[in-house]
């Protein structure tokens, strides 16, 4: 059962506020290390406790060469990443190898397709290339262009053979876009590295997704804000650890066409972007799937959305929209509508910093 929690309007995009379930030993000689590089077209941020810089460093430089290789494999952006080169031999007579982590990656991405019945689906990459650049241009894509993309797009256009661990597009001009699943599996794949290195106490946030370890010492978890439809600080926050958090929202990519506010997210069955504002949060094992899970109950909706996350054992959410719509005159004014929040029965409890 999904439950109302305020009819209040407040920030919700995710910020990290350390403090906070088992208390983390206090340890002297553990100090924090951070370090912030450049990766996947945003920034990732590692935080660690380590008992000193040499282990902290040798950490912190084998978990971002990771974060590294895997955008060399996963971006869409760069002509010369293993995915960009899959798609630009499209169409495929035959099965093309692939690596383990694009595999697993397009593996679960199919899982999840199939799940949501084309709610989730990577091969969204024509249109979002076409809606991208309709928000450049602050106008409708034309009918022709529209349904050319359309035709490029669908999961069941895309063929995995699991026996070869080999991919398939079945047209030429089809593009993959993982951006709703990368992110989250690089935050899973730092961890495991910074595990190896023997720090269980971490934190790692892309672009705002956030994959956390063991809580800071003395600590029960580690404290995330809850941020973003309107500016301002986050005003709740709720505590986790060893745990996935991501968000999926519409606060600065969108476009207003013909007085309809137009998301920069889009439903893959339809080809059309989303027009309700809104922000949801996923919590998950993994920052995989709390990346993909985020995207998934944006473009279901908050009925269907938090329907699917009860079905999933260990994932919980809560989706925060707008109950009024924006057009484009509100918006010259400032106005918004009231905000509406439903959630999982067992998302974490939120509190004031």
């Amino acid at each position: 059962m999904h439950r109302i929690v305020k009819l209040i309007t407040y920030r919700i995009v995710l910020g990290v506020l350390i403090g906070g379930g088992i208390v983390t030993p206090l340890k002297a000689d553990e100090r924090r290390f951070e370090r912030t590089e450049p990766h996947m077209g945003t920034e990732f941020t590692i935080s660690l406790y380590a008992p000193g810089d040499q282990q902290a460093e040798a950490a912190l430089t084998a978990a971002f060469a990771r974060i590294a290789a895997l955008d060399q494999s996963l971006s869409h952006y760069r002509r010369d990443s293993e995915l960009s080169q899959l798609v630009a031999a499209a169409p495929h007579s035959t099965g093309i190898p692939v690596s383990d982590d694009l595999w697993t990656v397009l593996s679960r991405s199919q899982e999840l397709s199939r799940l949501t019945q084309g709610a989730f689906d990577v091969t969204v990459g024509p249109l979002s290339r076409m809606w991208r650049h309709a928000r450049r241009q602050k106008q409708f894509p034309t009918k022709s262009r529209f349904e050319a993309a359309r035709r490029l797009t669908g999961f069941s256009r895309m063929k995995l053979d699991e026996q070869h661990q080999a991919v398939r597009l079945e047209r030429r001009g089809m593009r993959l876009d993982l951006g709703a699943i990368a992110k989250g599996y690089a935050l899973d794949e730092a961890l495991a590295v910074l595990r190896q290195q023997g720090i269980s106490i971490a934190l790692i946030n892309g672009g705002g997704d956030l994959l956390v370890a063991d809580p800071p010492p003395g600590k029960t978890g580690w404290r995330v804000g809850l941020s973003a439809l309107s500016q301002g600080h986050p005003q709740e926050v709720i505590v986790i650890a060893n745990q996935a958090i991501a968000s999926s929202g519409d606060l600065n990519q969108f476009v207003v066409l013909d007085g309809v506010r137009y998301s920069h997210l889009i439903d893959p069955r339809t080809g059309m972007p989303l027009t309700m504002r809104s922000m949801v949060t996923v919590t998950a094992p993994t920052g995989m799937d709390a990346d993909a899970m985020a995207s998934i109950v944006s473009v279901l909706g908050p009925q269907l959305g938090l329907a699917f996350l009860e079905e999933q054992p260990t994932c919980e959410g809560r989706f925060a929209s707008l109950t009024e719509s924006i057009t484009a005159s509100d918006q010259d004014q400032g106005k918004q509508g009231s905000l509406k929040i439903l959630q999982t029965s067992a998302f974490p409890q939120a509190e004031m910093p």
